[in-house]
């Protein structure tokens, strides 16, 4: 059953190694924080993230809060992980962050203790951040 497996491992020489190995560790939080292109602002606003395939809708409803926001997407904290790659409907709380309904690609997910996750979601497309929050930034 496993001899299948070993010439699919064997397919990944030294060089390919190194540059995976080199890839992921970019990928730490201090060089996440360096790429951002947009100006992240703090804010604390209830989010609920179902499916964005229309079909599954019905199958995950999960609740978090938001902690950041930039017109490029937000970070926020679950009581479960996010699937990473996944994409996903996200509906603010209208009375503290009044933006539409939007799909959303989540980037990253860590474990911040048993009971909640940390993840970085990406929108499709740059927002227009709500004109509350905008007037704040160039204060």
């Amino acid at each position: 059953m496993f001899e299948d497996l070993e010439p699919a491992c064997s397919d990944l020489n030294e060089s390919q190694a190194h540059s995976l190995l080199q890839e992921l560790e970019r990928n730490r939080t201090e060089e996440i924080r360096r790429q951002r292109t947009h100006f992240r602002i703090a804010i604390k606003a209830s989010v609920i993230l179902q499916p964005g395939n229309a079909s599954d809708r019905l199958a995950m409803k999960m609740k978090g809060v938001t902690g950041d926001l930039s017109q490029g997407g937000f970070g926020a904290l679950f009581p479960l992980p996010p699937r990473v790659g996944d994409v996903y409907r996200a509906e603010f709380e209208r009375s503290v962050l009044n933006l539409p309904t939007v799909y959303i690609r989540c980037l990253r997910c860590r474990l911040v203790r048993d009971d909640a996750f940390e993840a970085g979601f990406s929108f499709f497309a740059p927002i227009a951040l709500p004109e509350e929050l905008a007037a704040d930034i160039s204060v």
